[in-house]
């Protein structure tokens, strides 16, 4: 077996390994929750980037079964409550998660 097969065999173990863990898990998520939760994402993404004072910052949104969780950094609290509050006008949204800093923005963009 060539270097490059015994790597693809290798690769395909591991990942049947580690994807066999994962179906054993205690809680699955259905595909329907996944998109879900991919379009609630989406659609905080895209409000947060429809508010010119929100734009600047690099907000990263995450949605796990209806609770999304925002976090980066933002210049003031102000901010931080407009971000949160922008994400709850989104349907489908159960909560909100704030794991936002205040901090200062690096001009290096």
């Amino acid at each position: 077996m060539t270097r490059l097969g015994r790597f693809i065999a290798f690769f395909l173990i591991t990942q049947l390994a580690l994807l066999s863990g994962c179906a054993s898990a205690p809680e699955q998520i259905s595909m329907e929750e996944k998109f879900s939760d991919v379009r609630i994402t989406t659609k905080v993404y895209e409000a947060i980037l429809d508010e010119p004072s929100l734009r600047r910052f690099d907000i990263n949104v995450r949605t796990m079964k209806g609770i999304v969780e925002l976090s980066g950094y933002v210049s003031s609290r102000d901010d931080m409550d407009r971000a949160i509050a922008i994400a709850r006008t989104i349907p489908g949204i159960k909560s909100v998660k704030n794991d936002m800093q205040l901090g200062s923005i690096s001009e290096d963009y």
